[in-house]
């Protein structure tokens, strides 16, 4: 009981240490201990404006790869790991993404690993994360320039130009695109490196978008009212930018992480479980994540941004990656959590509508799940450090940073502080639709919260 209080005690003078200079408005709880044993209740909610970046640079180093819905923003991954993750060996991400976290890790001559069910998402963590020789690269990619003046000739002329199977392909490419587009991808294909062609169906993937009849600034298949725009658009010359953009901010991360460590993508779902012998229990000292707001069908639609290039890249079952996210699969509307507040929301919800209760509780259902499981590999004093929003569901905003705590806390840890910030660079849509009526929106949310966690 003693060491527990402790140990409490003593991270809530980290807490204050962390930022000593703090002048923003500061909700604290005192830490009550109960007869049974110590609540977690520590609730140290701070907003605190310098968390923003406003004015930074979000695109610095491989950071500038790729495109990608709600990414957490590298400067946000960079302070918790200064503040958390000092003198720390192994970093892992349970819903990498693109790996904003992992290429942060590794700056910080941190080990890291990854993983994400999305397998666009694991290619761009890879290839961020992933030194090459730029005397191959640059050889690799001037081939190709040079090759490409000559490639619209070659596509008029070429019989032999295979396009993949694409779900509705010419309703979101035009046959000229189609062809050129396959071109690519042939010459992708003769790449004999593993580290060159992975950069490269980067690239690609980016230019599989923009050449696309997808309307622009969507997450989800929209299809532009101006598709004549793209009828004869310089598709090679696309891939070209792409790539020569990706080569410097590649160059410019090696030369600031030259140490030795390294990250490892995978492909597990941490909702069914982790694989002990891909991470041993209590191997983990830090887990830096932004999970998923919630299911892709109704908030972030992951699978849907991702579908057109997956298909093109060849990953199987590419257009039913929303159903295997979280929330994916609609669950029975019984189910009943920890977290009175979260039990408070769905309950409204239901008031309103059975449906998108059933949504809320399959997503927080698998999430808990996962929390549970990720857990379970974080080290006695481990951090864990989630990026999350409060989102907002038939008007009923539903507290996910108080149910992260919660869940942690059930898991034994303590809830050190949560750090609220203001989102004004995050890729998020500026209207999305709750309800999931057509042309019934509403705002998104403005702000974000990062839950800060220790294992006992």
């Amino acid at each position: 009981m003693k060491e527990k209080q402790d140990l409490i005690q003593s991270n809530v003078a980290v807490c204050k240490k962390v930022n000593p200079t703090r002048t923003h408005k500061i909700n604290k709880d005192i830490v009550v201990i109960k007869e049974t044993g110590v609540s977690n209740k520590y609730k140290s909610k701070i907003i605190d404006d310098s968390w923003d970046f406003r004015k930074a640079n979000t695109k610095e180093m491989t950071h500038c790869f790729h495109s990608y819905p709600a990414m957490m923003i590298p400067q946000v991954a960079r302070r918790i790991i200064e503040n958390y993750g000092k003198d720390k060996d192994v970093l892992f991400d349970p819903y990498c993404g693109t790996g904003t976290s992992l290429v942060e890790a590794n700056i910080q001559n941190i080990n890291a690993i990854g993983t994400d069910v999305n397998p666009l998402a694991r290619l761009i963590s890879k290839a961020k994360t992933t030194k090459i020789s730029f005397e191959l690269l640059n050889s690799e990619i001037n081939k190709f320039v040079n090759y490409s003046f000559n490639l619209n000739f070659k596509v008029k002329r070429n019989n032999s130009i295979i396009i993949p199977q694409v779900i509705n392909i010419d309703y979101w490419f035009s046959k000229n695109t189609q062809e050129k587009l396959a071109v690519i991808l042939k010459y992708i294909g003769n790449i004999n490196e593993p580290k060159i062609a992975d950069f490269f169906k980067v690239a690609f993937s980016e230019t599989v978008r923009a050449v696309s009849y997808v309307k622009s600034g969507e997450f989800k298949m929209v299809r532009s009212k101006y598709i004549h725009d793209k009828n004869d658009i310089d598709v090679f010359g696309i891939m070209a930018a792409k790539l020569s953009r990706n080569k410097n901010g590649l160059f410019e991360f090696s030369e600031i992480c030259k140490n030795d460590t390294k990250s490892i993508i995978y492909d597990f779902n941490t909702v069914e479980n982790i694989p002990n012998n891909l991470l041993k229990f209590n191997s983990i000292d830090i887990v830096v994540t932004s999970p998923p707001y919630g299911d892709s069908r109704t908030t972030v639609a992951y699978g849907q941004f991702s579908r057109l290039a997956n298909e093109w890249l060849g990953y199987n079952a590419a257009n039913q990656i929303d159903n295997m996210l979280m929330g994916g699969k609609r669950r029975k509307c019984n189910f009943k959590f920890s977290s009175k507040d979260l039990n408070e929301a769905i309950s409204k919800i239901k008031s309103e509508d059975a449906q998108r209760a059933r949504d809320v509780i399959s997503f927080y259902e698998d999430y808990e799940n996962s929390i549970k499981n990720v857990s379970k590999v974080i080290k006695k004093g481990g951090f864990a450090c989630y990026v999350v929003g409060n989102r907002t569901v038939k008007g009923i905003t539903i507290p996910t940073d108080e149910v992260t705590a919660q869940i942690f806390e059930d898991c034994g840890f303590i809830h050190l502080e949560t750090i609220i910030r203001n989102i004004p660079s995050k890729r998020m849509p500026y209207k999305n639709s709750p309800s999931n009526v057509k042309g019934l929106t509403s705002s998104t949310m403005k702000n974000e919260y990062i839950v800060i966690c220790q294992k006992l």
